[in-house]
């Protein structure tokens, strides 16, 4: 399995970005699929994720409001579309895909959760 992130770039505080996660290898329409992110010096941080079913979304604190999650399985893809963006959200976004059924049922917050990682993307926010 191969998860090819995209869509990063720079951008202004306010502005938006539509992250993109396609897979490779396997279909993803069993799976629930996460984005995380990693700055430098900080532990990774749960950004969002997605049910296989796409039923149930969860967001982290810091993005709820202004992120959203998506999938379309039949493109084999996973989305983030990122509005009013801060400097704070600067950093590398990862997406990931969980291989568990029952985990994937409710999509988990927990990067262990989560078998396969995208190379990451990185999203910088000038201030």
């Amino acid at each position: 399995v191969q998860l090819q992130a995209s869509g990063g770039g720079l951008v202004q505080t306010g502005g938006s970005l539509r992250l993109s996660c396609v897979a490779s290898g396997r279909t993803l329409s069993s799976n629930a699929m996460g984005w995380f992110r990693r700055t430098p010096g900080k532990e990774r941080e749960f950004v969002a994720t997605i049910s296989r079913s796409g039923s149930s979304t969860y967001y982290g604190d810091s993005v709820k409001g202004r992120f959203t999650i998506s999938r379309d399985n039949a493109k084999n893809t996973v989305y983030l579309q990122m509005n009013s963006l801060k400097h704070e959200d600067t950093a590398v976004y990862y997406c990931a895909l969980d291989q568990d059924a029952y985990s994937s049922s409710y999509g988990s917050k927990l990067p262990v959760s989560y078998d396969y990682w995208g190379q990451g993307t990185q999203v910088t926010v000038s201030s």
